[in-house]
């Protein structure tokens, strides 16, 4: 299984660091444009939450992010500093209360993005699994 790993600081600037991470991890991957766009747009998501949430945008933390790859399919473990979240708690954004609100949607846009969607570590930890498609 092949891993790399990335870390940045929590400046929401550092965002635009993100795509030539994931473009160098993933280029001998096996996946349509459709789900290259849905791997960057959730670990954006996932970045941002941690910079945002987790590290209190605190430019002394960082965010590490963990990738690996198997032949079936791709792992990103984004974490940051922070004390973690319940996930359960995460209001719906597509509730008619919330829909017109703005923010509030990373974890939702995650769910329906990526194959698996798993928190560990009290929630400081989200990975994000995307299976590639079969070569057979």
């Amino acid at each position: 299984m092949e891993q790399f790993k990335y870390k940045l600081p929590s400046c929401p600037t550092q965002i635009k660091d993100l795509e030539s991470f994931i473009s160098k991890v993933t280029c001998n991957c096996s996946f349509t444009k459709s789900k290259y766009a849905d791997i960057l747009v959730s670990i954006t998501e996932a970045v941002n939450n941690a910079i945002i949430h987790g590290n209190n945008k605190d430019k002394t933390k960082y965010v590490n992010i963990l990738f690996k790859q198997s032949q079936s399919k791709l792992t990103f473990l984004v974490s940051d500093e922070g004390k973690g979240f319940d996930p359960q708690q995460v209001k719906d954004p597509t509730s008619p209360e919330r829909i017109a609100e703005c923010g509030g949607r990373g974890v939702f846009i995650m769910k329906q993005l990526c194959d698996k969607l798993l928190y560990h570590n009290n929630g400081s930890t989200v990975e994000l699994q995307f299976n590639l498609i079969s070569s057979n």
